[in-house]
């Protein structure tokens, strides 16, 4: 521990170097708004302003892409919540919960909870960061595509309890989802699976914003103006400082999930390949299976906001800790962040904390400055962002398409994508007229190629062997995990019962 101390307190104030500290501030602002745009994110942001990083040294260069990715991980939950519009695959969760509380006129409320999560998730990540960066990043080694399989499992596990308690329906959502998530090229053979009427445009398969930005951008507006005659009401927002302190003191209703997506988000993120969305998902689904109202999820919980937004922020920091540590990136933005490293002339991995300890303790410490700065710069602009929602829907709709189909049209620069999302919008939209869960879906078609990778990897290791999945401890216990959390529903539908049929006799 005392180890520990002394080169973090030089790294803090490292980073608190006029230069350092300019380009800290100026990340967490950019990746503010960055992660707010719909179709952009954390990932395109790095990419495109990475060779901003040319023009000041390479501390303060990592520092700068540190605090974008940092600051994109909530900028996600702005639109999210003002708009249900998710700016990434991170932010997807924090619209079950963020958009029916901004509908209830309580956006101020969803993105205070955003704000305090994202603190609360990101400085349990930087402590576990700090303490146990060497033995942490050698048990992400152990995860071969067994465990990484048995982990998805375990992800699909939660997100039963997503779509209430039709679970018949949930599985379906699931299945399609799965099913979307084929279309493309197989990562085995090379070949085209399909590929709809000979398409060319599914070659590249079919990117998760562009099914969530259609379903919960353009169906959610087809729905509203289906529900409301085509008058609809401005929101009713309270965008005063005043209703700050009211908002930071309902904390206690959310700690709990906060606390377990910081710890889930963290463990999650250091897996390589794993990343933030998986996390962000985890967390919702075991928040809401856990809580002793899971009912009110979906419906403006805050809790459901608290979890999903504290897990994608602690996994942000995690998935730079085999980045770091072993040179493996954890996530696609880091990816971009090791390329970076090692265009300056920085080698990651083992050697990089004797090598180059002052970087790593300045980057380390930034980590620390940019939580704080970043929780500043959120509450301080939260009455602006409320303000969308006091635009008039005549206004505000059209905004709302324009940037779904930028968001739709930016993952791959094809109009196909466009049409392909408008097409997604309407079928989301029939989809929920029939009280059909689509938050399974789309989830799904973001784990879907990550588990068949593992799956087709580990069967193939194995010589079609399937019960190398529990033959490995990991493995099978998040097997076992996952069966446990799929019988709970049922647990709790026979302890209800059971419950109203002593109540029966009593009476």
């Amino acid at each position: 521990m005392e180890s520990v101390i002394e080169p973090l307190f030089n790294g803090i104030l490292a980073a608190f170097e006029p230069q350092n500290f300019g380009m800290l501030v100026l990340g967490c602002i950019a990746g503010l708004f960055i992660g707010a745009m719909p179709g952009l994110g954390s990932v395109n942001g790095v990419a495109i302003l990475l060779p901003i990083g040319f023009l000041v040294p390479p501390t303060a260069a990592m520092i700068f892409l540190a605090a974008l990715y940092y600051g994109a991980m909530y900028g996600g939950a702005i639109s999210s919540v003002t708009l249900g519009i998710p700016g990434a695959s991170t932010a997807v969760a924090t619209v079950f919960d963020g958009r029916p509380l901004a509908q209830a006129g309580k956006a101020d409320l969803a993105l205070t909870t955003a704000a305090v999560a994202s603190f609360i998730g990101g400085t349990i990540s930087v402590i576990l960061f700090t303490l146990f960066a060497p033995p942490l990043a050698d048990f992400a080694l152990k995860f071969g595509p067994e465990e990484e399989f048995a982990l998805m499992i375990l992800a699909f596990a939660t997100f039963v309890g997503l779509g209430g308690d039709d679970i018949p329906k949930t599985i379906f959502s699931i299945l399609i989802g799965l099913v979307l998530a084929t279309v493309g090229i197989d990562i085995i053979t090379g070949k085209p699976r399909f590929i709809f009427f000979d398409i060319s445009g599914f070659l590249h398969g079919i990117k998760f914003l562009v099914l969530a930005i259609g379903i919960y951008g353009i169906g959610e507006m087809l729905w509203t103006l289906e529900s409301t005659g085509g008058k609809v009401q401005v929101h009713k927002v309270d965008g005063a400082f005043s209703s700050l302190g009211k908002n930071l003191r309902r904390i206690k209703e959310y700690l709990g999930a906060t606390v377990l997506g910081g710890f889930l988000g963290y463990f999650i993120g250091i897996l390589p390949a794993a990343g933030a969305t998986p996390a962000a998902l985890m967390a919702y689904g075991l928040t809401k299976i856990f809580s002793k109202d899971p009912d009110s999820f979906g419906k403006g919980n805050i809790a459901g906001v608290a979890a999903p937004e504290s897990a994608n922020n602690a996994a942000s920091t995690g998935s730079m800790l085999p980045m770091i540590t072993l040179g493996i990136p954890g996530s696609p933005t880091t990816a971009i962040l090791l390329g970076g490293m090692i265009i300056w002339g920085l080698r990651p991995g083992p050697l990089l904390f004797t090598e180059e300890p002052e970087f790593v303790w300045s980057l380390i410490g930034s980590l620390y400055i940019a939580n704080v700065v970043t929780l500043i710069f959120n509450l301080s602009l939260i009455p602006l962002f409320v303000r969308v929602l006091t635009m008039p829907f005549t206004i505000l709709a059209p905004v709302i398409f324009v940037l779904c189909v930028v968001g739709g049209y930016v993952p791959t620069n094809t109009l196909h994508d466009v049409w392909l999302m408008l097409l997604f919008g309407f079928v989301g939209y029939i989809l929920r007229k029939l009280n059909y869960p689509v938050a399974p879906a789309v989830l799904a078609i973001v784990l879907g190629p990550l588990t068949e990778r593992a799956l087709r990897q580990s069967l193939i290791g194995a010589q079609g062997d399937a019960m190398i999945f529990l033959e490995r401890p990991l493995s099978a216990f998040f097997i076992g995990c996952a069966v446990l959390l799929l019988l709970y529903p049922a647990f709790v539908v026979f302890r209800r019962n059971r419950a109203k049929d002593k109540a029966a006799s009593e009476g």
